[in-house]
């Protein structure tokens, strides 16, 4: 079974410091041992590096930014990135229906994860935010146990 990877869970395991980072790191792996494979998408990638930035940013601590970037890259390599942005421009009026029904609790790139999980058939996403709860097509894995 495919598992997307929501930015919660991937900014865990890279920023210095996430109170999340043991259990991101103990649901990646729960996911990898079950056998089912860890989607990776773009928007998350670009979302990742945009989070962890800031923080490092906000900690004045910028010279360890080239170091943070490389580790995500590492976690998460180019050839390993399923490629979604493009379809943004045809989902636009869906993303914004659901930002608006969910009033505004799913951001714009949840709800482009989610609808594109939904067209995907990936049942289930990696993550801890619960904003994602309120979508019955799609469960959401905050830890090994919800495997």
């Amino acid at each position: 079974m495919d598992i997307a990877v929501d930015t919660s869970a991937v900014v865990a395991l890279v920023a210095p410091g996430d109170p999340w980072r043991g259990a991101a790191e103990a649901l990646i792996a729960a996911i990898v041992y079950a056998g089912h494979r860890a989607v990776y998408l773009d928007c998350v990638a670009a979302e990742a590096v945009s989070v962890v930035v800031r923080r490092m940013e906000d900690k004045r601590r910028t010279v360890g930014i080239p170091a943070l970037l490389h580790v995500l890259a590492s976690l998460i390599p180019e050839s390993d990135i399923t490629w979604i942005l493009r379809h943004t421009q045809r989902l636009y009026p869906d993303i914004l229906a659901l930002v608006r029904s969910s009033h505004g609790t799913l951001n714009f790139n949840d709800a482009l994860i989610a609808l594109v999980c939904r067209e995907s058939g990936i049942p289930a996403i990696a993550s801890f935010d619960a904003d994602f709860d309120q979508l019955p097509w799609l469960r959401r894995l905050g830890q090994p146990s919800d495997l």
